[in-house]
């Protein structure tokens, strides 16, 4: 009886040894997150972008992305507006990085000329959206500091619910908080906190398709402004993958030459 008492401590202590902290099960999950969308090579898609004010008023632009992923760094991206007529041409080149701030640029054919986006402007709107500069670059787990916050069902979905908080100074956001599926391991929902740690906006990712077998890609991306009532839909189609894009579809170059 003293021999099972004694080995019922001691299991009770190893469980409390090796149980994690909310910071350490945050990281977890997102690093498992990040592991199942590693190996993709690059992607290209088409996107329609709704822009919506207050009262319902829309306005659309239709672009194409190109994504190279980047081992041991940030993804680069491009992407390039095909409609309306008055911004065909304008081209955005993203490279994320992991450790040192992003580089952006961004071509608008009317002045003919590449602007770099400052590092300090990231938490600016994209192109009158509700998504910020900072909003459509590759996730890097190290750009955050995490924090498992609890475990909850999202339209039916049971989801780990992680907070992020963002190390890099010029973030417009104090925090993040996203409902991540337990299943899949992909974000379902996200809420963005400004500066003064208010509620400034949501973004839900919905109608998830697969492809390759692994790598899951959102069909329509809903961020909705709480603070002006604005709202930016993304619907994205025509996934292709492992299309033999190289550097060298990425270089600023690239941004004049872009149509």
């Amino acid at each position: 009886m003293k021999n099972f008492i004694l080995l019922t401590l001691l299991i009770g202590l190893c469980g409390q040894a090796l149980a994690l902290t909310p910071e350490e099960q945050g990281l977890q999950i997102v690093q498992e997150v990040d592991r199942r969308d590693i190996g993709f090579g690059d992607s290209q898609s088409d996107m329609k972008m709704i822009l919506r004010n207050r009262r319902g008023d829309e306005s659309i632009r239709v672009l194409t992305m190109k994504t190279l992923e980047v081992q041991g760094d940030g993804d680069k991206s491009l992407s390039v507006f095909s409609k309306p007529r008055d911004i065909k041409g304008t081209a955005f080149l993203s490279f994320t990085h992991a450790l040192v701030p992003d580089e952006q640029w961004l071509y608008l054919p009317a002045l003919k000329r590449v602007k770099r986006i400052s590092s300090s402007n990231k938490s600016g709107p994209y192109l009158g959206s509700e998504f910020a500069f900072e909003d459509l670059t590759s996730f890097e787990v190290s750009k955050y500091i995490y924090k498992y916050l609890r475990d909850e069902v999202f339209n039916e979905v049971d989801c780990f619910v992680v907070e992020l908080y963002p190390q890099y100074k010029h973030s417009g956001y104090t925090r993040q908080v996203t409902w991540i599926d337990k299943a899949r391991y992909i974000p379902l929902k996200t809420d963005y906190y400004d500066r003064k740690n208010s509620l400034l906006k949501t973004l839900e990712n919905k109608h998830y398709k697969q492809y390759l077998g692994q790598y899951w890609r959102a069909g329509e991306m809903l961020m909705t402004n709480h603070q002006n009532g604005k709202s930016t839909v993304l619907l994205w189609e025509n996934f292709s993958f492992r299309n033999g894009l190289t550097d060298r579809n990425f270089d600023r170059n690239t941004l004049k030459r872009s149509r």
